[in-house]
């Protein structure tokens, strides 16, 4: 770490952080070249993450009193373990501080929330053509997937399938 730079502060996300998580999911969508598919608002993260029934939960890392880092996780449930999971949906850190271990310190705080909530796993998915974020989770001890794959069913191939007609292939 540069010993210009303070340390990391990480912290349940506060609804005051909506908007500092939300610039940093645009520069993530920009980054994973997928903008294109960001139909999401601001009012809606605020919503998910601190209206009436919440369906995620964010830690923030702050360094001198400003966000530079987020992880948006919730609970999943393991059939075969009969415990919750806890599944890491996004974890961003600004590019003006990478290379500082706050990715790092980011998964560890995760990893101790999962443990302390009795968690069976703790995982999340990870794009096959980011070989430094692949490189850089099995550092961390994590195991990737081969035989996995991510099946999705979204927009109107999602409303076809509630209706009984799925979408052909």
């Amino acid at each position: 770490m540069s010993s210009s730079l303070s340390p990391l502060a990480i912290r349940p996300a506060q609804e005051a952080d909506v908007a500092a998580i939300f610039g940093m999911i645009h520069e993530l969508a920009v980054f994973e070249k997928l903008e294109h598919m960001m139909i999401a608002r601001e009012s809606m993260l605020r919503d998910s993450l601190f209206g009436q029934h919440p369906a995620c939960e964010a830690l923030v890392g702050t360094q001198d009193g400003e966000v530079v880092t987020f992880a948006l996780f919730f609970h999943n449930f393991s059939t075969f373990l009969c415990r919750k999971g806890l599944y890491l949906e996004d974890l961003y850190v600004k590019q003006s501080v990478r290379g500082n271990g706050y990715g790092k310190q980011m998964l560890v705080a995760l990893a101790q929330l999962a443990v302390e909530r009795d968690c069976g796993r703790f995982e999340w998915s990870v794009l096959d053509w980011n070989e430094n974020a692949i490189n850089f989770y099995k550092g961390m001890g994590a195991d990737v997937m081969p035989d996995w794959r991510i099946c999705r069913v979204a927009g109107d191939a999602l409303t076809q399938l509630s209706a009984g007609t799925p979408k052909p292939a």
